[in-house]
């Protein structure tokens, strides 16, 4: 019993599905035996066809930076009457619905006004919903590649406003009027991008007269406010520049002795050329308009070259000695005479020969350090005559410029030669000093005078860098 049941309920949808194919196949042949498709489906000459329009965005694919333009998938809505499309159910199997192919009807050449390239023209080979009454249904989809001026000023924390105009090409408004369905882009089915964010699309209906024509011609323009996701930019772009730039302030802070001053500026360089031709590929090619971050890299750039140049010279001036250069007198008094004074700086004082007497209140004490080795000569000439042996540090009363050869201990009862000497126990230590420089071998005079010339070296040295360190604390104090 289930068995026939199941038959005969089978039996009869197939009988329905035969009568609802054979109604289907009356109804397309009725419809399309006499049909015109391009001649517009009016009763009256006079009429416009009325078209509804509405835009529906599914993705944004991708906004072209070198040459300005984006690409959406859109799903364009148009909806007309076609009064020789019209049927009565009941003759049909109650049919109401049928779906045909779009290239065997009449359709409305709507276009995109400012496609940047591709086809104007949207794909034909949908179906159209068809309804009893005469009322088409076609939703083609189509992905647009408009032109989009834009402004990168504020890159990439920059908006964009770019628009998408719809209209008849050949229509004007006395053949098709379109009408918007909906004051904005329909956004239900719209996939978010990773890059841009569509903070809104409103559309405005026109009617524009142009100069080739005396008609007028009907428009619906979409506004597309988008906006720049600012994140992987900021990420992978910003922040390093920031903090490549800052290594620019460390190199003033490294000792000119370390060597790498001149090293680090040249990397951080190089690091900002790179960034700003990663910036160079990822804006559009502009003259119009300058991004402030590229502005940014710019600046940075020269800054980083003044530093170059300013380490350069800070390394000249360090690396000076009286042995290789001489301090010229605008310098001396200038950082060593005037700023000490305007910035309320203690100058440093002159140790290289001690003060031993009232005799060092001139230009050679006090401390000068101009007068004192890298000045003129004649206080090197006084420096050089001053040995400090064992013997200076027990003479309060020996002065510094002083003639009279040093004296030396007396040298050691080892040396063969010496022992042969009188000694006089009674005499004073330092006439026996005396007599015994006056006896010794030209060998060890020669030394003697070889340390005296390394000891000057090294106290004219120490006073140089000393000279030169206080100009330069001058220089970070101002």
């Amino acid at each position: 019993h289930t068995i026939v049941q199941s038959a005969t309920t089978f039996y009869f949808l197939s009988i329905r599905s035969c009568l609802s194919s054979k109604g289907e196949d009356r109804l397309f042949r009725n419809l399309f035996r006499r049909y015109n498709q391009f001649i517009r489906p009016v009763e009256n000459v006079s009429d416009p066809v009325t078209v509804e329009f509405e835009v529906s965005i599914s993705q944004l694919v991708k906004v072209v930076r070198l040459i300005t333009h984006y690409s959406l998938l859109n799903v364009l809505l148009q909806v007309w009457n076609d009064y020789k499309l019209k049927w009565v159910p009941i003759e049909y199997d109650g049919l109401e619905f049928i779906r045909v192919p779009s290239n065997k009807i009449w359709r409305p050449d709507i276009v995109l006004y400012n496609n940047a390239v591709g086809d104007f023209l949207v794909e034909d080979k949908t179906k159209a919903l068809l309804k009893f009454d005469g009322t088409i249904t076609w939703i083609p989809p189509a992905i647009f590649k408009s032109s989009c001026p834009m402004d990168i000023t504020y890159f990439p924390f920059d908006y964009q406003n770019c628009s998408m105009k719809f209209g008849s090409w050949t229509y004007d408004k006395a053949k098709i009027d379109l009408v918007l369905i909906g004051s904005k882009v329909n956004l239900k089915d719209f996939w978010e991008s990773g890059e841009w964010e569509i903070i809104d699309a409103p559309g405005y209906k026109h009617d524009i007269k142009y100069n080739c024509c005396e008609e007028i011609y009907p428009d619906i323009t979409y506004s597309f406010y988008i906006r720049r996701l600012p994140l992987f930019y900021t990420i992978n772009l910003i922040i390093p520049c920031l903090l490549i730039s800052f290594l620019t302030v460390l190199v003033f802070y490294l000792p000119s002795d370390c060597g790498e001053k001149v090293t680090l500026c040249i990397s951080v360089l190089l690091s900002l050329t790179v960034f700003l031709l990663v910036i160079t590929e990822t804006i559009p090619s502009t003259s119009l308009v300058i991004p402030l971050i590229g502005e940014y890299l710019l600046f940075t750039m020269i800054f980083v070259t003044l530093s170059i140049v300013i380490t350069v010279f800070v390394l000249n001036v360090h690396y000076r000695t009286p042995m290789t250069h001489t301090m010229p007198a605008w310098v001396r008094s200038v950082f060593l005479g005037l700023l000490p004074k305007v910035l309320l700086m203690r100058r440093p004082v002159d140790q290289g020969c001690p003060s031993l007497g009232s005799g060092r209140g001139d230009g050679t004490g006090g401390g000068s350090i101009g007068d004192g080795g890298v000045g003129g000569g004649a206080r090197q000439a006084g420096a050089m005559n001053c040995v400090e042996y064992g013997e200076v540090q027990n003479k309060p009363n020996f002065p510094c410029n002083s003639t009279v050869p040093p004296v030396v201990p007396p040298p050691a009862p080892s040396d063969p030669d010496l022992s042969k000497l009188p000694r006089a126990l009674s005499s004073p230590p330092n006439v026996n000093a005396v007599v015994a420089f006056s006896v010794v071998s030209p060998e060890i005079k020669q030394a003697i005078e070889s340390v005296k010339y390394i000891a000057e070296n090294m106290r004219t040295r120490n006073k140089a860098k000393e000279v030169g360190r206080f100009g330069l604390l001058h220089c970070f104090t101002e």
